[in-house]
């Protein structure tokens, strides 16, 4: 079971990014995927979950409107669209299962 996250990167406030998750190992469209972040010196923040057909998300409150979560289960990929970014966003960006796995995480920094 495999999780692969990319499409961090330097952004300026207001910027945007697309991050994506490939899942290998195992029958991605009979999973959730979650999407978390970490600061550095922070916990974990859980960001947001799609269930397995793509028809339900949520996310949490400070980037619900910012944010949008997608999935091609034909690419076994899953999509973290970030927009309107802010400097309190900037962390480690994670894609997992409910059972912790996650992958190495991408960088996403903003900053002017």
């Amino acid at each position: 079971v495999q999780l692969a996250e990319s499409g961090g990167g330097l952004v300026q406030p207001g910027g945007s990014l697309t991050l994506s998750c490939a899942a290998s190992g195992f029958v991605f469209s009979s999973r959730t995927i979650n999407w978390a972040r970490q600061a550095p010196g922070k916990e974990p923040e859980w960001i947001g979950r799609i269930n397995t057909v793509g028809s339900y998300v949520s996310y949490l409150p400070s980037v619900k409107g910012r944010f949008t979560i997608s999935r091609d289960n034909t690419k076994n990929k899953c999509y973290l669209q970030l927009n309107d970014l802010k400097p309190e966003d900037t962390g480690m960006y994670f894609c997992e299962l409910f059972d912790g796995t996650r992958g190495q995480g991408t960088q996403v920094t903003v900053s002017s």
